[in-house]
């Protein structure tokens, strides 16, 4: 008998309950996955709170790291004891097991443990396409991370580090910033404690970034528009915060002829070459040493809810894992 986590309707941690689940045997096309580690991301609390809304009642969770333990008819490519990992569309990664396409699977390389794949598939392929596919950053740019020590923030800073950018990022505390330092950010901003727009200003000289990426959403928004430079690019990627709502495209003109782009992890990895050359790229990047995964806390999987509660109020750093 198979547990997973469902909420059956929109609120808070405390709508998630744990079912027993009866698996039928996987269905064509498809392999039953047994999970060994799921991922912790901010989509899973869009999903939980209808910022990001879907059928009810609904699974939870998108990423995870196991093995395979059965396979559907038609299914090619994968074998039984194959370790695989996933980062969706498919919800349902807070699980023991399940049934999933195979299609939706990336197997391992052997360098690649089960906590690694599930603690950055989802998270290092989003830092993958926004760093080297969603702006066009070149070594010497000055960039701007906001939640630089946060599960994509850490990665995201180690990769534009990697490819020559200078990055300034922003944290909430003392301890983070330490961590950011570390992932190759040239200097750090406590949001708590200065204005972020006019300390980015002086660092660069006047100019600003030319490029902000802004996970937080709302309450980083203005931050991010005061602080890019002109004909410079703002990619809102999340809404940690709050979703951008109510903006006139006239800002945009206002702060230098901006550019703003919305994108989504699955829009950049729509296709099989896509999907293998992106996470083929983050496979290198971390066996290269060139990114190294921040595991900062790990919870029993049942223990979900507390686990999101931390995320929210930004208690977490780098990565969280949920174990069965």
């Amino acid at each position: 008998m198979a547990r997973s986590a469902i909420f059956r309707e929109f609120g808070g941690p405390e709508v998630i309950e744990w079912i027993d689940v009866d698996l039928p045997p996987p269905g064509p096309g498809e392999v039953r996955f047994v999970t060994r580690a799921a991922g912790l991301n901010f989509i899973d609390t869009y999903h939980r709170r209808g910022i990001y809304p879907g059928a009810l009642p609904s699974p939870l969770g998108m990423e995870g790291a196991g093995v395979v333990a059965a396979l559907g008819e038609g299914v090619s490519g994968f074998a039984v004891g194959d370790r695989v990992a996933t980062f969706g569309p498919l919800r349902g990664a807070y699980a023991t097991e399940r049934n999933l396409p195979a299609s939706a699977l990336f197997k391992l390389p052997e360098a690649i443990s089960d906590e690694i794949a599930a603690a950055s598939l989802l998270k290092g392929c989003t830092a993958e396409f926004l760093a080297e596919r969603a702006a066009a950053v070149k070594a010497g740019d000055w960039v701007l991370v906001h939640a630089a020590a946060g599960g994509v923030g850490l990665i995201l800073v180690q990769w534009l580090n990697a490819i020559g950018a200078r990055v300034i990022g922003t944290v909430g505390t003392a301890d983070k910033a330490v961590l950011a330092r570390q992932a190759g950010a040239e200097a750090v901003i406590l949001y708590r404690d200065e204005e972020i727009a006019p300390r980015v200003r002086a660092i660069t000289g006047g100019a600003g970034v030319r490029v902000s990426y802004d996970g937080i959403g709302q309450a980083t928004w203005n931050a991010s528009l005061d602080s890019t430079g002109r004909r410079g690019m703002i990619v809102s990627y999340g809404n940690a915060d709050a979703p951008v709502t109510g903006v006139a495209l006239g800002i945009l003109a206002t702060k230098g002829s901006l550019y703003n782009t919305r994108p989504t992890l699955f829009d950049y990895y729509t296709t099989p070459d896509e999907r293998a050359a992106g996470a083929g790229r983050l496979w290198d990047m971390i066996t290269s040493g060139k990114v190294t995964i921040t595991i900062g806390q790990r919870f029993r999987l049942e223990d979900a809810a507390q686990a999101q509660r931390d995320l929210e109020s930004r208690a977490t750093h780098g990565s969280t894992l949920l174990i069965p």
